[in-house]
């Protein structure tokens, strides 16, 4: 089954063609120049964007997997959790496509997506077998995730406040390093030297909750007590306490989550697993704790359409429909 899937849930317009899960096409058209003068995502430029490179991207995802309209089978996009703007244009698109050519259509929850990333058919990569904890952290959605299968996964706890990376972008704002923060402050960190002592909230409690508030409060609080802007020794050493904060709680709390479960395995997704500093960190505690770690390649962790024309795939292959009812949802937990 040959399946073109789209993505456009922030700022990320992507498409993909998946045959039997295995990955033939990925398009990803990046809008961050467009957003970084106002250091985030800007919605109404977004859903422009959007509209503006959707049909570009299908024509190549198309064209790089050797392959056509023709040749579709069926058709999944991402509905939700998202900006509604930008949602519409891509949810759109796939409805006109599936009710044009008569083919089938999913809608597809964008965390299950990137709950599913890891077990992507990809030569030389081994992928993880059910059931799996599942540590979700990118700009919108921080949470833990107990996946026994495609249609069984339980949240057992989400941030009470700020997702990780949008953590990551305010502290990289607040230092002036630009947009987006994460990969700015992950490089800054990984080189020795000094380091700030930041908080780290619910750390002491055994749930699996997280809040990032705190930290994002502390940095902005020792940053108006230097008197003057920081130099750059000042801002690594910013850097590197804060990412050693974020890094830390979110791997104490999914590694208390699946030793308390009894689920030997655990599986990362979403934006902020592409810090290199996370997946060093989670490394070295899983194996010290005779856990078996899974981690996308980069190009899975950041939005991509691979992953919902993966998820799509299960959803038709099962016998799955969506309405073309079907409307953007900015809220859709799992």
């Amino acid at each position: 089954m040959k399946i073109l899937a789209i993505e456009t849930s922030c700022d990320e317009t992507a498409a993909s063609v998946v045959d039997d899960g295995r990955v033939l096409s990925d398009v990803v058209a990046s809008q961050v120049s467009f957003h970084k003068p106002y250091g985030g995502v800007v919605p109404e430029i977004a859903s422009r964007q959007h509209m503006a490179h959707i049909a570009p991207v299908i024509r190549r995802a198309l064209s790089d997997a050797q392959t056509d309209l023709g040749a579709i089978d069926g058709i999944a996009a991402t509905a939700g959790p998202g900006l509604v703007g930008a949602l519409l244009v891509g949810l759109q698109t796939a409805k006109s496509l599936a009710r044009a050519r008569g083919l089938p259509f999913v809608a597809v929850n964008h965390l299950l997506g990137h709950l599913l990333a890891a077990r992507i058919e990809e030569e030389g990569v081994v992928r993880p077998e059910f059931p799996y904890m599942a540590l979700l952290a990118s700009g919108g959605h921080t949470g833990i995730y107990l996946v026994k299968s495609e249609d069984d996964v339980t949240c057992l706890g989400s941030t009470r406040d700020d997702a990780a990376g949008e953590a990551y972008d305010k502290v990289a704002k607040l230092l002036g390093l630009g947009y987006p923060g994460g990969p700015i402050i992950d490089t800054l960190a990984a080189f020795e030297g000094p380091a700030r002592e930041f908080p780290q909230a619910l750390r002491q409690r055994r749930s699996y909750e997280f809040s990032f508030s705190g930290v994002k409060t502390a940095v902005a609080q020792h940053v108006s007590r230097l008197g003057g802007p920081p130099d750059q020794d000042e801002i690594s050493a910013i850097a590197r306490g804060f990412q050693r904060a974020v890094v830390e709680i979110l791997v104490r709390k999914v590694t208390l989550a699946a030793r308390e479960k009894q689920v030997s395995r655990v599986v990362f997704g979403g934006g902020v697993a592409a810090n290199k500093g996370l997946r060093a960190h989670a490394a070295k505690v899983c194996a010290e704790l005779n856990l078996e770690l899974f981690v996308p390649p980069f190009s899975r962790c950041t939005d991509n359409a691979s992953m919902i024309g993966y998820a799509g795939y299960l959803a038709l292959a099962a016998g799955k429909r969506t309405g073309f009812d079907v409307a953007p949802r900015a809220n859709w937990p799992l």
